[in-house]
């Protein structure tokens, strides 16, 4: 997927002296948005304590595979960063810290940098709010397979659009351009776990577990 030009006016994406975090200057002595120096100490503790349990749950993720070769191919370099979100994102539907720490780890980035950047352009979607996500594969396979029908049935019966949450913050619902995982299309990701063959019916019955009775 090709990279999307900087926004107007954007300046180079570097270091703040001391702090270790990131400027994304909009304009020439404009602003300088960087993380939250509470969120960026979170997601440095993150990776000082977490990185052994991300690693050995990659290591049972195909999508992380997936993720991983895409980053062999542009040689692990710092400047396929973007490309690299890219590619995370349409393969799990949204950046959680876990995967934006994999990340890092991988590029050898600083932890801050990779949330800067990912927080900075709105084409980047963050953990939703949800309790639950449910991101269900919109591949090729997974489309031809019934994935659009599975779509609808859970925007119906949650009451609402892909990308959206539900108002009582129970579900947050997504889709994904692929999951890599086309033998078991169509496949659904419940928090995190993807699950195969899914149907309609299957979709709700796991969405009315988390609800209750549903909307």
């Amino acid at each position: 997927m090709p990279i999307p030009a900087q926004p107007p006016g954007a300046g180079v994406i570097g270091s703040s002296p001391g702090l270790g975090e990131v400027c994304l200057a909009t304009h020439a002595g404009g602003s300088c948005p960087v993380p939250k120096p509470v969120m960026t100490a979170t997601l440095l503790s993150k990776k000082q304590n977490r990185l052994p349990r991300i690693l050995e749950h990659a290591s049972g993720d195909k999508r992380f595979k997936i993720l991983e070769a895409h980053m062999k191919k542009h040689q692990f370099k710092h400047d396929a960063l973007i490309e690299v979100l890219h590619k995370a994102q349409e393969l799990f539907g949204f950046l959680e810290d876990d995967l934006l720490l994999f990340i890092a780890y991988k590029l050898k980035l600083p932890a801050s940098r990779v949330y800067g950047v990912a927080t900075f352009y709105h084409f980047f979607t963050l953990k939703p709010k949800g309790r639950h996500t449910c991101v269900v594969c919109m591949g090729t396979a997974c489309y031809v397979k019934g994935a659009d029908k599975v779509l609808a049935a859970i925007e119906e019966h949650a009451g609402i659009k892909a990308g959206e949450t539900t108002p009582d913050n129970q579900i947050s619902l997504l889709t994904a351009r692929c999951i890599g995982a086309c033998g078991i299309a169509p496949a659904v990701v419940y928090d995190g776990t993807v699950t195969p063959r899914q149907t309609p019916e299957t979709a709700l019955e796991q969405l009315k577990g988390w609800t209750g009775h549903g909307h």
